[in-house]
This record gives structure tokens, sequence and C-alpha cells, in this order.
């Protein structure tokens, strides 16, 4: 008793040590729930957690950071949904490969990651890529900077189709005999299907990507045909169920896309010639869109670049899918933010907003598109997305007011990631 009555003493004498919070004065609030902005508010941070936004602009404590955002507007941090960001490809990438190393690769994606972050990015879902499961694992350990990455690792495809890493080469050079199988993301029935599934969750995947269409880049003819059969989704589906992944789709034509839909995927890409029965479709399922409008426009504006195959497809495609989206925002069809970034330069992911305003979406919609909408496609909306105390510290800011002039989101001013200030004006 003698020494609890000492113990109880000393406590008293000696208080715990409060840990030192943060507090932001933002002048405005997109908070990515709430249809207004708030104005003048604090945003107090511990640690990495959000742990109370107040009305006000609140007086520090002795021990307290005050960091004054009064002339910005302050955001919840940016979700990318499409981004391949271990990759920036040209119309010489497709030799690339047999000259650089998998080392090249990675050094070069920590640049493409720094710049994805400092745009004001703070979570990407990576959708294929060589080194992204590395780069990932190196950004969470702290080695590098860069966004969460929540990484597929190489997508899936059929035989001969988009994402067949032997499309155009040469047998010999391609070091496969022209015959890839499920451990190179590359199959053909549902047996392969499921045992793609299961080799990715090996590899230590997050998340799925299939390319259920043809493709624009890739080195084959069609940019839209069907390219699974609906036993093979089903396969893959049914397994990916098993291990809780999110499944992401590569879809230009309507076709493919709604044998995809109706096997019940998460998301479709691109979309680009997606019809209204898809669209009710996705309505009825839940199933999200994911535009990439960006990547659209830069190919079709670079269609130059690319290899002969890939120029008419470039030409047809890009310019389709910003048209798309306005008819899928108009028809209520969920959307999440996604660029495609690594077909065009990372870090000007920001001007999706500008294109998507562009097309009918209301400026608030955007942005909530890039943050709870996106945190919830990815399951993860009970820890990012919005800005409510007891979720992480990842927070972004512009100078001005994003919902009178959408171009600011491409000049993110300040980033804070995981409780840490990344980038400060």
């Amino acid at each position: 008793m003698r020494l609890i009555a000492l113990g109880l003493f000393s406590a008293l004498l000696c208080p715990p040590v409060l840990a030192a919070q943060t507090l932001i004065h933002a002048g405005r609030l997109i908070d990515g729930i709430s249809d207004k902005a708030r104005e003048s508010v604090t945003v107090v941070v511990e640690g990495n957690r959000i742990i109370e936004v107040a009305n006000g602009y609140r007086q520090p404590a002795q021990d307290n950071t005050v960091i004054d955002l009064r002339e910005h507007t302050l955001m919840p941090g940016l979700m990318d949904m499409h981004t391949h960001i271990d990759m920036v490809l040209s119309g010489d990438s497709y030799a690339e490969g047999f000259f650089i190393d998998p080392a090249d690769v990675a050094l070069r994606a920590t640049t493409y990651a720094d710049a994805t972050l400092n745009a004001g990015f703070t979570t990407v879902r990576n959708l294929g890529g060589s080194v992204a499961l590395n780069l990932r694992d190196a950004i969470n350990a702290g080695h590098i900077s860069g966004p969460r990455i929540y990484a597929a690792g190489t997508a899936i495809a059929t035989t001969g189709g988009h994402g067949d890493p032997t499309n155009g080469i040469n047998q010999e050079l391609s070091g496969l005999k022209g015959k890839p199988g499920p451990g190179e993301g590359v199959i053909s029935g549902p047996y392969q299907a499921r045992d793609a599934i299961r080799q990715r969750y090996k590899d230590g995947v997050d998340v799925i990507k299939l390319t259920v269409t043809g493709g624009v880049l890739s080195l084959a003819k069609s940019g839209d045909n069907p390219q699974f059969m609906s036993d093979e989704l089903e396969a893959i589906m049914t397994a990916a169920k098993d291990y809780n992944f999110v499944v992401a789709v590569h879809a230009h034509g309507d076709e493919g896309m709604k044998r995809a839909v109706m096997a019940g995927v998460d998301s479709v890409e691109h979309g680009t010639y997606m019809s209204d029965e898809v669209m009710t479709l996705m309505k009825r399922n839940g199933t999200w869109y994911v535009p990439t409008i960006t990547a659209g426009r830069y190919v079709a504006e670079h269609a130059d670049q690319y290899p002969a195959i890939v120029q008419p497809k470039a030409r047809a495609v890009g310019p389709q899918i910003q048209k798309t989206f306005a008819r899928a925002y108009q028809a209520g069809v969920r959307i999440a933010f996604g660029t495609d970034a690594g077909v065009f330069p990372h870090g000007q992911n920001g001007q999706e907003f500008v294109y998507m305003v562009e097309a009918g979406m209301p400026e608030m919609a955007a942005i909530r598109a890039a943050t709870i909408n996106a945190a919830t496609l990815l399951k993860i909306e009970q820890q990012l997305g919005s800005i409510e105390a007891g979720k992480l510290a990842d927070l972004v800011a512009v100078k001005g007011n994003p919902l009178d002039d959408i171009s600011l989101m491409t000049d993110i001013r300040f980033v804070m990631k995981d409780g840490q200030i990344v980038k400060a004006d």
C-alpha cells in the first residue's frame, strides 16, 4: 500500500507529458463529405491522426505548432485510382525493356512517386507495373518519398490480349517463347484464371487488375474487342472474393464491360464505348467508373509518337472518353477519380479535375470523387477520404478557392501525409 501511495503521489507531482499537437488554421475547409465548404476552421493533428475539427482559429498552447493556411482551402489527401507509378510510356518504351534492368525501372520510379505525392496525391491504386510492390514497401518503410500505394502487381490478361507482354515481340527475344502463363499475368480458361488470382495473393498484391477488352497502347489491332469469356470472369471473381480483393477492369468496348459488370467487378476503367445498358447495370450493381480522361486526351494529342498499329486506336479512343464520362455522370453512375498517370507524365494528375468539370461535373463532386469516393472504392473510408476526427492526417491545400477555379487543383501548395509535412507553401 505504501508503494502504491508513493506512486500516486509521484504521478500528481509529475503529470504525464501530453503529445505535441499541430493546429492547422484553414481559411476554407472541404472535408470530403459535406456539400458546402466551411470557413475559418482549425484542424488539430496529433501524431498521424486528426483528433478534432473545430470552428474558428484556435489559439495554440505553448508546445503546439501552428500552420497558417488562412488564405488556402484545406482538403483531404487526394487519391488517384488508376496509376502506373513505375513507368512513363512513350514511343521509345516499346523497345526500352531490352536495354534496361529492373533496377533502372525502380530508380526512375522513385522520382515518379515523389512527383505524385508533391502533386497532392497521398494515395494511389497502381494498376500494373513491374516494381510497384517493391516501391510500395520502400515507401511504407520510409526509405523513399511517395504516396500510399495499393498495388495490383502484374495485370491479368488473356492470351494475345491487352496486357500479354509478348504481343508483337520475337519469340526468342521474349524469353517466353510466346507462351506466358498465369505467373506472367496471361490466362486461358477458368482454371488458369483462378491460378492467376492465387499467384497474385502469393505475390502480395493489394488489388486485382484485369484487361477485359483490347487496349490503345498494346501492339494489337483491336482497341475494344472483348477478351475474357464469362466463365473466366466468374472464376476470377469467385477466387478474388475469397481473398477480399478489389477488382478493377480495363475496358474500352461495351461487350467486355457488360460481361465484367455482370460478373461483379468493383470498377470499370476508361469505359470508352459504354452503352446506356451497361450504365444501368453499373448503377444496379454499384460498380464504380474510373474515367481516366487525361490519358485519353494525351494519347490522342500524341498519337504520332506511337507505333503504326497503335496510332489509329489512339486517335479514335482518346477523345471519346470525356464524352462517355459526361454521359455517365448525368446518368448517375458512381464515379471515382483516376487518371492513368504513366501514360502521361506523373505529377500532372490534377489536370483530370479540369477535364471532369469541363464535361459537366460540379467542382465539389470532382473533389469528392478524388477523396471519399476513391476511399470507398478501396474500402478504406474508415481511415481516409475525409477530414474527420480519428482519421489519418492526410491533408492538402491550394491557395484560393477551387470551387471557383478548379484549375487550382493543378497547383497544390501544401501536402501532409500520415501527419508529416511533405510540402509547404
